[in-house]
């Protein structure tokens, strides 16, 4: 009878090592196991990080003939991308749009009136540069419309087709531009204007208009088109530049397509980024 009941305490300790070994060897297999099956956990999306875009090409666009009003100037100050504000010499509101431009980090351009073949409007603009100035009185012009709009990177022209064309005038403005430092756009007004060539003469840095946004200004499905041919040009050359004015359908146009180009790989540059 002892020696049986010795026996089966014995047997009943083994049969339970055995147990405890088959647990403990299925614990440890089954922690893997389940790592294995189980699909990899996706990290939740950084807070603020945005998807990088990839750029295909570059666009300034530029908004001329500010200065008059303020509510203009801050409509475009208003928006998310990097328009360059070209501000006309000596108007009223031309020192304090220059100073809301430095404040929201945008670039201004003086946007120079000059003498056209025909007027647009009845009398010339504060400011024009004329041919029948002599040299005295055209450098003096030209530095008293540059110290009207401090701060500025550069200039282009308002209107010029008969200055622009004159390339002893664009000598005598392209070296006051060179002794500031500012670069020059010419809105080409004028498809015989001298003005890029000689700024080029002087080594300033300098470029040209690619499209008017808004010659029919009251035309919101034209002005459409030009955003679109603006878009075409900077896809096919990698860059380009627009130049539009602060009416009503210009700035409607402008935020519908801003609001698109994101898509496209486009990204908005001051002026600045594309002179050279």
């Amino acid at each position: 009878m002892g020696k049986k009941k010795k026996g089966s305490r014995f047997d009943r300790i083994v049969l339970w090592g055995i147990v405890v070994s088959v647990v403990a060897i299925t614990l440890l297999l089954w922690g893997p196991f389940q790592k294995m099956r189980k699909a990899p956990e996706r990290k939740p999306p950084v807070a603020g990080k945005k998807q990088e875009r990839v750029i295909t090409a570059v666009i300034a666009v530029v908004i001329d003939d500010l200065g008059q009003d303020l509510k203009p100037a801050q409509e475009v100050l208003g928006m998310p991308d990097r328009i360059t504000l070209a501000v006309m010499p000596r108007l009223p509101q031309s020192k304090k749009i220059a100073e809301l431009a430095r404040q929201g980090s945008r670039e201004v351009l003086v946007h120079i009136p000059m003498e056209a073949k025909v007027r647009a409007e009845k009398r010339d603009a504060p400011g024009t540069l004329r041919l029948d100035m002599t040299p005295m009185e055209f450098i003096a012009a030209v530095n008293e419309d540059l110290d009207s709009v401090p701060g500025a990177a550069g200039i282009n022209n308002h209107e010029g087709s008969a200055l622009t064309e004159n390339k002893q005038a664009m000598t005598f403005l392209m070296s006051e531009l060179k002794a500031r430092n500012l670069f020059f756009l010419d809105s080409l007004t004028n498809a015989k204007s001298t003005a890029f060539s000689v700024a080029k003469e002087f080594g300033l840095k300098a470029a040209k208009r690619d499209v008017f946004l808004d010659n029919e200004s009251d035309r919101p499905a034209k002005i459409r088109k030009q955003f679109d041919e603006l878009t075409r040009l900077a896809k096919q050359n990698g860059r380009a530049i627009g130049i539009g004015h602060p009416h009503p359908a210009t700035i409607a146009e402008l935020r519908k397509w801003l609001a698109k180009i994101d898509d496209e790989g486009i990204e908005i540059v001051p002026v600045s980024a594309l002179v050279k």
